[in-house]
């Protein structure tokens, strides 16, 4: 039976999001579902917001005006969230992506989920924890924005269909190599627990299900938040599990007497 991908709706409130890192979400965001919608909100009177007219037409991005009634307030936060209950209320849709630094948007996370929906987050560093806490997975766009300039900066210029593979592979290996690794206690306890509490008898868990249960239970979880591309490279740079590959699946388990 072929599974049919997510639809999604893509929200970005212009205000607390950067410009510069929308072609990246974009390219995120496919990796979960197809953007069935795909809004920003702003007030593009504004010539603050001038600049995003640049990236509008070419990624088909849908501009919504919403004036700045009253100074202080911000209207387009409430313009998105109404538009975002009319999105959920239509059943049309698997999921929404979040684009947003703001707080203000963690009800609305939060009521999206209850309606059995799942919410995608992006925003900065900085975004407060009960935003990110809302969401089912919270990106930070700065590792995005990180990714995109290591694989501008390693990509040659030849572009046969036979290299592309290897300069994936090259990429991805540069990346790994080229940044300190780095990893809080915290983060590695979750991962012994995710492992234990996902293995088989013999002690073995699937790669894919316990990076689920690590998100499910850190949102913000990220291999790139260590400088590893994917979780399987955060896995062997630990090397305090054993991996092995059956089908296409990657399994590990925690070496024997090694303490965390």
């Amino acid at each position: 039976m072929e599974i049919k991908p997510k639809k999604l709706a893509i929200l970005i409130d212009a205000d607390n999001s950067s410009l510069n890192s929308i072609s990246s979400v974009l390219e995120e965001v496919a990796k979960y579902g197809i953007a069935s919608v795909k809004r920003v909100y702003g007030d593009w009177s504004n010539e603050t917001l001038k600049n995003w007219r640049d990236i509008l037409l070419p990624h088909a991005i849908t501009p919504v005006q919403q004036f700045a009634y009253t100074k202080g307030k911000d209207a387009t936060d409430m313009i998105l969230i109404i538009d975002a209950m009319d999105l959920l209320y239509s059943n049309a849709l698997d999921g929404f992506c979040i684009v947003s630094s703001d707080s203000d948007f963690t009800p609305l996370a939060s009521r999206i989920r209850e309606s059995g929906l799942t919410v995608y987050g992006f925003g900065r560093n900085k975004t407060p924890e009960a935003f990110v806490k809302a969401c089912d997975k919270f990106i930070y766009v700065e590792n995005l924005e990180a990714e995109e300039k290591d694989e501008t900066k390693q990509m040659p210029l030849v572009k046969t269909k036979e290299n592309k593979e290897l300069i994936k592979n090259d990429t991805e290996d540069k990346q790994d190599n080229g940044k300190q690794f780095q990893i809080d206690r915290a983060t590695l306890n979750l991962i012994y627990k995710a492992v234990k509490d996902n293995s088989d008898e013999s002690g073995w868990a699937n790669l894919s299900v316990v990076g689920s249960y690590l998100t499910a239970i850190k949102p913000d979880f990220d291999a790139r938040n260590y400088g590893r591309a994917k979780l399987s490279g955060l896995i062997k740079m630990l090397n305090l599990f054993e991996t092995k590959i059956e089908g296409s699946q990657m399994y590990l388990k925690k070496i024997k007497n090694k303490a965390n």
